[in-house]
């Protein structure tokens, strides 16, 4: 049973990182275009670095889509604690919820850097999802793209040490293999508070395996932005590094 577990989970990265690796310019540009001549009624909005762009709990009316720009979505619980539970970035779709009923934000999403969105109503991507297929084909392949990566998150989390749950949100958060990656594969400028809250450990930890990751030439800083090597996709896809072998999963 762990041997079937261990494959399906090393399967599920690869499928992930090789589907990222052939997206096409094209979709991204089209989808782009299509949203800006579409005449469809949106708001443009710009948000600073930290800076809320709706709180849990918030009325729920439109469908966010980010031009530019890193956004964290994060839940609290009934006791306060707060949890990261997706990472966002360019071309990504988010708010999504209201589509199905939801009438207020299950989470409070921020901006982890400067962020341009594009605020559409719900009632009018309703509308325009009817009559428009580029459009429909869009938006159901980003919920479909979303629902493998919340697929591939709950794995990660159950299955994988803290060290690869680490390697694997560093690519994600990059855009690694996507057309709209980080310039060089930098990462946005994020703190290892956060990158600790999304991979479920605690910052001393981060702190450990960033070092770790630097002397294994996985990453570089280059003033004070981490850039990503190739070798962090090969760590992260060989399941033959068992780092914490002799550690208890944290």
């Amino acid at each position: 049973m762990l041997h079937a577990s261990r494959g399906h989970r090393e399967e599920a990265l690869r499928t992930e990182f090789a589907s990222l690796m052939k997206i096409k310019k094209s979709n991204t540009k089209s989808q782009q275009t299509f949203l800006d001549t579409s005449g469809m009624a949106r708001r443009v909005t710009e948000f600073r670095k930290n800076e809320q762009i709706y709180s849990q709990g918030d009325p729920a009316k439109s469908v966010m889509y980010i031009h530019s720009g890193n956004v964290k979505f994060s839940v609290v619980s009934m006791s306060g604690k707060v949890a990261v539970v997706a990472m966002l970035g360019p071309s990504d779709f988010f708010g999504e919820g209201c589509m199905a009923g939801q009438s207020v934000r299950t989470g409070t999403a921020t901006a982890i850097t400067a962020t341009t969105l594009l605020a559409i109503d719900k009632n009018e991507l309703l509308r325009m999802l009817h009559t428009q297929d580029e459009l429909s084909d869009c938006f159901v392949g980003f919920i479909l793209s979303h629902k493998n990566r919340v697929e591939e998150a709950l794995i990660d989390q159950l299955f994988n040490s803290s060290e690869k749950r680490l390697a694997r949100a560093l690519l994600v958060l990059g855009r690694y293999g996507k057309v709209q990656h980080q310039p060089d594969s930098e990462l946005p400028n994020i703190s290892q508070q956060t990158l600790s809250e999304i991979i479920g450990t605690t910052r001393s930890r981060v702190n450990f395996f960033m070092a770790k990751f630097r002397r294994l030439g996985f990453i570089e800083y280059h003033n004070r932005k981490i850039k990503i090597n190739k070798s962090l996709l090969t760590f992260v896809l060989d399941e033959s590094h068992h780092v914490e072998q002799t550690r208890p999963r944290s």
